[in-house]
């Protein structure tokens, strides 16, 4: 334990004050054994029903598929196929929408592990999380709870941990914990003993923390909290020593918020920034949010991923309520902050900490569709955890020996209910049709989940059904460019192609800096046959989105169209570029090097093209071609034979199948 610093004696006049109670976990034990204990059977069986319970919780969605933006951060994310991804994430912020560099290192590495393979996402969202539970506990058993062996148990089973575990690109969640656990853990060894070691592990642990994800900035202000809980003062030497996390912080969070204006001044952001009318709006949202927060942390039913935004433009006076009741809650604990409520707001100033930045006094884009989203709860919610397993010890305390097996059947129910609520929710994360048709039926005003549940029938090829839910968007939402863009899709793809034009200016009208809707635009000119007017719409979404490889394969096609193979080359790499794995650019770049008689260029466009698709005859012809064309006659003809095994009725392979052979045989007779 540190010394203590030495106090003045109090003058003769004054009345010596009463000496804070020391937390009723330190006293006559310390915070850590002086040896360490053995590991007993009875916490192997709780570990391992831990780790049982968060497996049997999740286990639905471990063959999800990707769900919502995994697209925008994973799939179609251009830097993972970027050879200078890994320098771009930690030394080029701004290369990406958030810097969290160890965290964008992690989902690269899973990308050259699994691909587009789901499974190992899932496994590794799941298996830190689990690792975190375990944490937990430790964290709560360094601050002496008895039962902190149950605060990793509900922290693992508690259903609004679904969104952050069943969900693949809220590894930042999952993947900044661990680091973030074992700092405190870490601190709280520093706190103890004053070891330089502890202090700079505790240090190193938290910057890699905020290098997963920026939320866990708060942590000087925790360790002063636990400084004062655990003292009852604050002294200099707590501020000196949380004096580097501050600075470390503060740095980091300017930094990602520098990287995300930079990122949206290449790419805007497609949902619309919230504006208040007023600061008293503002405020009356944010109690709200923070009402919301608490009551799904305490009974977490109706979960979804959007819920119904409340109107407080402007605020009815009952919407403040939760903020006398939050004062006058923190104002009764600060009176008894010598008995037990300094205990009361350590937990609850944990969660008020981590909480605040998702409440509603700094906009943010989900805002434009759902005040709250529950997977913000992630990390706060350990603060209620500690308090409710805190609580459950000092009832158990003043219990008649007769009515503890009844108290253990209570937090059993509890346990179960979280559990199975855990695993019902997380079979909604199977796939996109699956997930929005939940969060429509939780939500009808969420005009987002229709958006989204029409993109996925669409994808279907339930075009009539998608159609539906983005005219239902428009009656909600009639200021939304993306059902408008649904709607050009769908006609897109009935060949309704003046309609459709019509719609995707609908679309650019309400929003002209939608790359989307220039690119769709541009393709309806293409079905038109007006290619310069197509060619003008690629380059607009290019102009707006510099990454977009789609929109730059078209491009490149159209000029090939025109004629202007060198500009379509120029294209086809920029494509390539942004995605070396776009099957489209591919072929039309080996196609335009074929046009040029440059047959050797063309070659390894084609193989990349079959090693994404190698069941395509179409790209084994024109691998045929190109091996023919560079005088390997015999590589040519198997391409040729293994097109039109793939496509007996090909008739283009078996010309050249033919040609090959005649030239074989006119060889064979000049020898």
């Amino acid at each position: 334990m540190a010394k203590r610093s030495k106090v003045k004696k109090a003058s003769p006049q004054a009345a010596p004050p009463k000496p804070l109670s020391p937390p009723e976990a330190f006293e006559g034990r310390g915070i850590l054994p002086s040896k360490p204990a053995a590991i007993s059977w009875e916490v192997v069986l709780q570990a391992a029903l831990i780790i049982a319970s968060g497996l049997w919780s999740y286990w639905p969605s471990l063959l999800g598929d990707w769900i919502w933006d995994d697209v925008f951060y994973i799939t179609a994310n251009p830097l993972l196929n970027d050879p200078a991804r890994l320098w771009k994430a930690w030394f080029a912020p701004g290369s990406f929408v958030e810097y969290y560099p160890i965290e964008q290192t992690a989902q690269w590495l899973q990308w050259q592990l699994w691909g587009t393979h789901t499974l190992g996402y899932h496994l590794t969202n799941l298996a830190l999380h689990i690792l975190s539970s375990l944490l937990v506990w430790r964290l709560l058993g360094k601050m002496g709870l008895r039962l902190a062996w149950l605060g990793g148990l509900l922290f693992a089973v508690h259903p609004v941990q679904v969104e952050s575990v069943a969900w693949i690109v809220e590894l930042k969640n999952t993947l900044s914990l661990p680091p973030f656990l074992l700092a405190m853990c870490a601190w709280v060894d520093y706190d103890d003993h004053h070891r330089v070691r502890d202090y700079a592990l505790a240090l190193v642990l938290f910057v890699a923390a905020m290098l997963c994800k920026i939320s866990m900035a708060p942590f000087p202000a925790l360790i002063l909290l636990y400084a004062w809980w655990k003292r009852g003062r604050l002294s200099w030497s707590d501020l000196k020593a949380s004096a580097a996390f501050l600075v470390l912080s503060l740095a980091l969070v300017l930094t990602s918020i520098r990287a995300g204006q930079s990122y949206s001044g290449i790419i805007p952001d497609p949902s619309s920034t919230v504006l208040f009318n007023s600061f008293s709006a503002r405020l009356a949202c944010a109690g709200l949010s923070l009402a919301f927060y608490v009551s799904k942390a305490v009974l977490p039913l109706g979960l979804c991923a959007i819920y119904p935004r409340w109107p407080v433009n402007p605020p009815a006076l009952i919407q403040f309520l939760p903020w006398p009741i939050l004062f006058g809650l923190l104002g009764y604990l600060w009176i008894k902050r010598r008995d037990w409520g300094r205990h009361a707001l350590l937990g609850l100033g944990f969660f008020l900490l981590f909480i605040a930045p998702f409440i509603g006094f700094i906009s943010i884009s989900y805002m434009s569709f759902s005040w709250v989203m529950v997977h913000f709860l992630y990390i706060p919610i350990i603060g209620l955890i500690g308090l409710a397993v805190a609580g459950l010890e000092a009832i158990d305390r003043g219990l008649a020996a007769e009515a503890r097996p009844w108290e253990r059947i209570a937090v059993a129910a509890i346990v179960l209910a979280f559990t199975w609520g855990s695993h019902a929710y997380a079979k909604v994360f199977i796939n996109n049709e699956t997930f929005w048709t939940y969060t429509v039926r939780q939500n009808p005003q969420a005009w987002l989940a229709y958006n989204n549940l029409g993109a996925a029938l669409m994808e279907k090829g339930q075009l009539d059904q998608a159609a539906a839910y983005f005219n239902r968007v428009l009656e909600i939402n009639s200021n939304d460019p993306q059902s408008h863009l649904g709607l050009g899709n769908i006609l897109l793809l009935k060949g309704q192609l003046d309609q459709a034009v019509v719609e995707y200016q609908d679309a650019l009208e309400i929003d002209p800096r939608s790359a989307p809707g220039h690119f769709y635009l541009g393709v309806a000119y293409t079905g038109k046959g007006q290619t310069d007017a197509a060619i003008g719409q690629y380059q607009e979404a290019l102009k707006i989105n510099p990454y977009y490889s789609d929109a730059a394969c078209n491009l490149g096609s159209a000029f090939f169209d025109k004629g202007q193979v060198d500009d379509a080359i120029t294209y086809y790499h920029q494509a390539l570029t942004n995605n070396p794995r776009h099957l489209l650019a591919l072929r039309g770049l080996g196609t335009a090097f074929l046009t040029k008689r440059q047959p050797a260029e063309a070659i390894p466009q084609f193989r990349a093209a079959l090693e994404i698709e190698p069941d395509s005859p179409q790209t084994h012809n024109y691998l045929g071609v190109s091996y023919l064309r560079n005088g390997q006659n015999d590589e040519a003809l198997a391409q040729f034979q293994e097109a039109l095994r793939l496509k007996p009725d090909y008739v283009e392979a078996q010309k050249n199948i033919t040609q090959v052979q005649a030239m074989q045989h006119e060889n064979a007779l000049e020898k």
